[in-house]
């Protein structure tokens, strides 16, 4: 079959585009063909992948989105695909790999009402109500089972197209048998000694991921802890913000931002915590990539993920309604109990050995190829 993907950005290292790519390369080691539509594609392009990179301007970001619907519109009715796949919401999809929050929600509970009279808004609610309504026939390929009740609420979408992934986790991130020595090459490149703790941070969108929070837990440790204790953060996006706030709270020569690169598995496992306290977070891959490679976390319970960590018995999760100082007393805690944060590493371990956690490109593709096109 001729399979089209649609997704606004590529690059390497978002969770979303490393999903999109799992999901077409194991559709086309099936014998299928695989077109993408993009407005941006960073880095190397796969060998038989047919990247359209779509000729969309605007000045709005939403009316950037619009034109490239109309433009990947055409060329589809030009040569037609016998499956489209969209990673973004957007109309005339056949399938919607659900990566996002419902924007419905959010609009109406955190936001303020006049908000909804935004053109954005009209923009952005129109292309979710064309996924998800009772008109769309798009089946839904869900990363979380957090979000679908919201969709369920607002559009009344059945059950039946809603389908259930599980979490697709590269086997590179699990700890191989050199980990040791992978972890003091790490530590040594950074300068860190044994005696030291390296937190580590990774995810694109620092306010989304809440790295003013991770800042804040940094500066409130106790002085003996705090001395001893450094962190890496590890995304795409601008850090003179975040840098501004370090100085400003007085750990600005423990934190070093990174942007996004292809190791981190190195990272994972030369760090003591992973601290992923988020805002918003439909799954966070993150989480479970930490815990295979046996690296303890403390994260909020907002991530649809973050149940893994319980089931696990590797690390903190930090209750809603957020509050600062439970984050910062699960930091300190954690960083006091050496033997507790070992004991979180072997179930963690444990854990890698035996959940279910490494088939969801297998998965999607079983549910993309076997989608009805009629």
């Amino acid at each position: 079959m001729q399979l089209a993907f649609c997704l606004y950005k590529y690059f390497p290292f978002g969770g979303l585009q490393r999903d999109f790519m799992r999901i077409a390369l194991a559709c086309q080691v099936r014998g299928h063909s695989v077109r993408v539509y993009t407005l941006e594609w960073e880095g190397e392009i796969p060998p038989g992948f047919e990247v359209m990179r779509v000729p969309a301007r605007a000045l709005r970001n939403w009316r950037r989105y619009e034109k490239f619907t109309e433009w990947v519109r055409s060329d589809l009715a030009a040569r037609p695909a016998d499956r489209v796949v969209g990673f973004n919401k957007m109309p005339g999809l056949d399938i919607y790999f659900a990566a996002d929050a419902c924007y419905e929600e959010k609009a109406r509970t955190l936001r303020n009402p006049l908000y909804r009279l935004s053109p954005r808004y009209r923009h952005f609610a129109a292309y979710e109500r064309a996924v998800f309504s009772t008109e769309s026939r798009a089946e839904i390929l869900m990363i979380s089972s957090l979000q679908q009740p919201f969709f369920e609420k607002h559009y009344a979408t059945p059950a039946h197209r809603f389908h259930l992934l599980p979490p697709g986790i590269a086997p590179d991130r699990r700890a191989p048998a050199n980990a040791a020595e992978i972890r003091a090459g790490l530590r040594a490149e950074f300068g860190i000694s044994d005696e030291n703790f390296l937190l580590l941070q990774v995810g694109s969108g620092f306010k989304t991921k809440g790295l003013d929070r991770s800042l804040r837990a940094l500066a409130h440790l106790p002085e003996v802890l705090a001395r001893r204790a450094r962190l890496i953060v590890i995304g795409q996006d601008k850090p003179t913000f975040f840098l501004r706030q370090a100085e400003v709270l007085g750990v600005g020569s423990q934190v070093t931002i990174l942007q996004g690169r292809s190791d981190i598995p190195r990272f994972l496992l030369g760090a003591d915590l992973l601290v992923h306290p988020a805002y918003s977070e439909n799954t966070g891959t993150v989480l479970l990539e930490a815990l295979v490679a046996g690296l303890p976390v403390i994260a909020t319970a907002v991530c649809g993920y973050a149940h893994y960590i319980d089931e696990a018995k590797a690390g903190v999760v930090v209750p809603e309604p957020f509050q600062q100082a439970h984050l910062d007393s699960a930091l300190a805690d954690a960083l006091s109990d050496a033997a507790k944060r070992a004991q979180w590493q072997t179930g963690a371990l444990a854990f890698a050995e035996h959940a279910d956690i490494y088939s969801n490109a297998e998965r999607a593709a079983d549910l993309i190829l076997g989608a009805s096109s009629e």
